[in-house]
């Protein structure tokens, strides 16, 4: 389990750094969360989980799961299941086949986990990017979520540029505009993502945010 509190360096410089955030960090106090070791199950999931809500996504997810006889996703369990198993439990054809090219890529060694660790996260989503039906969200969820890179921004993401909407008060969901606003939070792109994300599943986003409240 990884902590991020007030005696986090990162979050000691996101607050210096920006008052919005650091109103954010003080409405959820301490954040704790799990590193996502499983690879390769964490990107099925996230192909499981393109243009779905993450409700519905996990649902899904926890269906395959059942579906693999030691209960977790990996290349040598859903290389046993049929197409028609994974397509039964409510997977679109598309996406069943984004996970067989998933998988053979791994079983094939074209994409290997282990030598991820070693490479930037430029690197890491020109390599993954490479495999049909993973494209850069898939590839920086992975590198946020299972890799744990600090710097990473995910202006991609549906349910970050609704936190980030939230607290700048903005409509302007355009790369450039949030990349442009979100220059202050590098090195830490990740850290204050993290923060967002869980304010929108805290529900704080259900109320406008206050600077000074």
């Amino acid at each position: 389990m990884q902590r991020l509190d007030e005696q986090s360096p990162s979050v000691q410089y996101l607050r210096a750094k920006d008052k919005h955030l650091g109103k954010v960090m003080t409405m959820l106090g301490p954040l704790d969360y799990q590193v996502a070791t499983n690879g390769y199950g964490f990107l099925v999931s996230q192909i499981i989980g393109q243009m779905l809500s993450n409700k519905v996504a996990a649902v899904l997810t926890d269906r395959l799961t059942a579906q693999c006889p030691d209960g977790r996703i990996t290349p040598a369990a859903i290389a046993r299941l049929s197409d028609a198993t994974i397509h039964g439990i409510g997977l679109s054809r598309p996406k069943v086949s984004y996970i067989r090219h998933l998988t053979s890529a791994v079983t094939t060694g074209t994409v290997d986990f282990a030598r991820y660790a070693t490479l930037d996260d430029a690197q890491v989503i020109r390599e993954l990017t490479q495999i049909k039906g993973i494209g850069n969200w898939s590839a920086k969820m992975y590198l946020i979520f299972s890799l744990d890179r600090p710097n990473v921004l995910p202006y991609e993401d549906v349910a970050f540029l609704q936190g980030y909407g939230w607290v700048y008060k903005t409509t302007d969901y355009s790369a450039r505009a949030v990349q442009k606003k979100c220059k202050k939070w590098r090195p830490y792109s990740s850290v204050a993502a993290r923060y967002l994300y869980r304010a929108l599943d805290a529900g704080l986003t259900k109320e406008p945010f206050h600077l000074f409240k």
